[in-house]
């Protein structure tokens, strides 16, 4: 009989542990989604918003692409960043979808592993490409190395107008 109870408490506890694991990390990428429509619907907002697209591709696999979004929403300076300036997008890239077709068209960003994040401008123009390898510090991000590459791209950064005498 306490052999039964103590069974059923460690599979109680193990359901337990397991619901948690799944609910704190979060599921950034959607394998099933129509990644090209997705992008479409991005460029769009980002053209009427006038802003470019922050692609950040990667999977759920990812340890470092979830640590990236970790990371992001916990620096103010830098989410206020990107949502001033980029609509953002997870491109997804796992054994269940690869999207290889829209891989290609970027210039297989891929080769520099994951995640890896592209600027796009409103009209679907790849303007960077970033290795994310050159953002990390210790366990996670620089925040002024981050920032200054998120700044660098933004659409005030690359605008002739901005440079102008006035």
């Amino acid at each position: 009989m306490n052999k039964n109870i103590l069974l059923l408490i460690t599979m109680m506890l193990s359901f337990g542990a397991h619901v948690l694991a799944q609910t704190e990390t979060p599921s950034l990428y959607n394998p099933m989604s129509n990644a090209q429509e997705d992008l479409n619907k991005a460029y769009t907002q980002a053209k009427k918003e006038n802003k470019h697209v922050l692609v950040q591709a990667g999977g759920n696999w990812c340890k470092w692409c979830l640590e990236f979004h970790r990371f992001r929403l916990a620096d103010k300076s830098i989410d206020s960043l990107i949502q001033a300036n980029y609509v953002v997008y997870h491109l997804n890239y796992s054994k269940e979808n690869k999207n290889e077709e829209i891989f290609a068209s970027l210039g297989f960003p891929q080769r520099f592993g994951f995640p890896v994040f592209l600027i796009i401008d409103g009209n679907g123009k790849l303007l960077h490409t970033e290795n994310s390898v050159y953002l990390e510090e210790g366990k996670s991000y620089s925040a002024a190395k981050t920032f200054q590459f998120l700044k660098s791209w933004t659409p005030a950064a690359i605008d002739p107008k901005t440079y102008q005498k006035k």
